[in-house]
């Protein structure tokens, strides 16, 4: 449907934060809004909660669908592609909360500049407890850069779901059964990747998405190394999947593509003090062109001398992984 936006959201065991995404939902100024929302299983009260806002949904006129089943939240969000029936899609957290504008912004500009088919925005980050302030999970990267398949896949810019927003025909041409490979590693990279392969994505410099510091989240829960290394195998094999929906055969991306695989290995090793694993992994980085051989001293600094030895280019990159 022309101008309406889908918000298709998984959720699981959300009771304890549901409520400030709907609510921040329902408070949008946009109100051409249709919400999917998905459990997973949750053994909590988030069904009760969530069909306790039903009304209020069907008062604005914003059609409201709950459905369950999934399991990883890239299953939830493939149990509710098929019934999307918006012009522009976006897909934020459970735990989240869009900005008042949120919604408005991304489609004016997309109306604005009709060649684009996709927009991003900026996120703050608040700590769950405090409400306060907090460091930012990712690097924004360059800001002026609309070609962002590399920096995404190299952890160079941020893949925060809240702030992207696509158009749901161009989408679906990418994934014409409407489900993207499921993997409890994550969801964005099978959102993206694809898309931002294909489609130059500018950034509106606000923030117009809070992020939610959750200790008990996802994608920050304590993990063992085995589940880390397993984790890392699997974003690696999904990279690998990405790629060839991508269609990339080029001999230089391909090797790109081999270097963004070698930096997951790297974060992965220098995480648990695996020095010369961690090593042959920005040694294939360099190999691959991913790396210059002046950023290979970097790291290799880091890896066997410590923080106090990296450079002050490497720390003054901010990010969660100084490395």
């Amino acid at each position: 449907m022309q101008n309406r936006v889908s918000i298709v959201t998984p959720v699981y065991n959300g009771e304890g934060y549901l409520s400030r995404m709907l609510d921040s939902v329902l408070r949008q100024s946009y109100r051409e809004l249709e919400m999917i929302l998905v459990d997973g299983g949750s053994g909590d009260g988030t069904l009760v909660l969530a069909e306790g806002y039903r009304q209020r949904f069907e008062e604005l006129g914003i059609e409201y669908r709950i459905l369950t089943g999934g399991g990883s939240a890239a299953a939830g969000l493939n149990r509710g592609f098929p019934f999307v029936t918006g012009e522009f899609l976006i897909w934020p957290d459970a735990d989240d909360v869009l900005e008042k504008e949120s919604v408005k912004k991304r489609v004016d500009f997309l109306r604005k500049c009709p060649d684009y088919q996709c927009v991003r925005s900026l996120a703050y980050y608040v700590l769950e407890e405090t409400g306060e302030r907090t460091r930012e999970d990712e690097r924004r990267g360059d800001l002026t850069n609309e070609n962002l398949f590399f920096p995404v896949l190299n952890a160079e810019t941020f893949v925060c779901c809240g702030c992207y927003m696509f158009r749901t025909e161009r989408f679906f041409e990418i994934y014409p059964e409407r489900r993207i490979p499921d993997s409890f590693a994550g969801q964005n990279l099978q959102m993206l990747l694809p898309f931002l392969y294909r489609y130059p994505c500018p950034t509106i410099r606000e923030e117009l998405y809070r992020v939610y510091v959750r200790p008990g989240s996802h994608s920050r829960a304590l993990r063992t190394e085995k589940e880390e290394r397993e984790r890392c195998e699997e974003f690696q094999t999904l990279i690998d999947t990405l790629a060839e929906i991508c269609g990339i055969t080029g001999k230089r991306e391909k090797q790109l593509v081999e270097s963004g695989k070698a930096r997951i290995r790297y974060q992965t090793e220098l995480k648990y003090g695996k020095k010369w694993r961690a090593a042959a992994a920005v040694i294939d980085m360099m190999k691959n062109g991913g790396i210059t051989f002046g950023e290979f001293l970097e790291k290799a600094a880091y890896i066997f001398a410590g923080k106090l030895v990296a450079s002050v280019k490497e720390r003054q990159r901010g990010g969660k992984n100084v490395g």
